[in-house]
């Protein structure tokens, strides 16, 4: 026999009331039946949960110890009906989003700020990756959505949408003191001396490296790969101890580190995407409340 939330019920009532009769009646019962039923609940658990005699219904020390916990079980299940209305409306449950690291110095913080109070019943599981490591996690269903760097890989169509976000020039990031950043205007490529490039590896992120590639093919420069990273920290943590420059999204100033200038670009610069991908086939609610916001954001 397996206990029952009628059962906690009746146990809850008789033991605010310690009276059977005045407990039946606002079960809306007869008195026999409850206390058949409490005598049940007694069998259940082996051991007494009242004290009875002619006069008086006392809480015996099992029953003091299972009131309290009764009446959060109670109070947990009467919410179930509110919270399924919720989950299903979108407005409670969980989203596991992943974000390549330039979208936490873009739109990802404040978006985040506006969706949680919005949302305050949703859990965000947030995973900071590189937007070929999202595409993996999509396809095989660990995350709900990602904010990464286009393209989506072939092997991602059909089963992944996508939306675009956000749209930034790329920027230089070099190390301070160098004579052509004595102002704040915006630098040349061919001003700069030809230090060694940082860079994105083109098999993590090919359009951010193929995008950063065409501002020096441009300037008619060809630049000396010194050295590869796939974080946008570890990149500018290399430039600050004068490793190289590097061409980084326009957002990527809010990261400050000492020891490092970043600069707008002269030279025609392209621009690159930031965007929100998905599965196709996921019909979550709340995934759907988060699109939503994020397409009015």
């Amino acid at each position: 026999m397996n206990l029952e939330l009628r059962q906690l019920r009746y146990f809850v009532t008789v033991a605010e009331e310690l009276h059977f009769g005045r407990a039946a009646a606002r079960l809306h019962m007869t008195q026999p039946p409850l206390s058949q039923a409490i005598a049940a609940l007694e069998e259940l658990l082996e051991a007494p949960l009242f004290v009875r005699n002619r006069r008086t219904v006392e809480l015996a020390p099992a029953g003091s110890a299972l009131l309290p916990e009764a009446r959060r079980l109670l109070a947990e299940a009467d919410a179930l009906p509110a919270l399924a209305r919720r989950a299903a409306a979108g407005e409670a449950g969980r989203l596991a989003l992943a974000f390549v690291t330039s979208a936490d110095y873009s739109v990802l913080p404040p978006f985040l700020r506006r969706y949680s109070e919005r949302y305050p019943a949703v859990h965000l599981n947030l995973l900071e990756a590189t937007s070929d490591v999202q595409v993996e996690e999509l396809l095989r269903g660990r995350v709900d959505a990602g904010l990464l760097i286009p393209p989506l890989p072939d092997k991602a169509e059909g089963e992944l949408d996508y939306m675009k976000v956000l749209e930034e020039p790329l920027i230089l990031c070099a190390p301070a003191g160098l004579e052509a950043l004595t102002n704040q205007a915006p630098v040349r490529l061919q001003d700069l001396p030809r230090l060694p490039l940082i860079i994105f590896p083109r098999e993590i992120s090919p359009a951010l490296h193929d995008a950063i590639l065409s501002c020096f093919r441009a300037a008619g420069i060809t630049p000396t790969i010194g050295q590869l990273a796939i974080q946008m920290q570890t990149i500018v943590s290399l430039v600050s101890s004068g490793m190289g420059l590097a061409l980084v999204p326009q957002s990527v100033s809010n990261l400050m580190r000492p020891g490092v200038e970043y600069r707008a670009l002269a030279d025609p610069t392209p621009l690159v995407e930031t965007g929100i991908a998905w599965r196709r086939d996921n019909p979550s609610p709340v995934l759907q409340g988060f699109l939503e916001l994020l397409r009015n954001h």
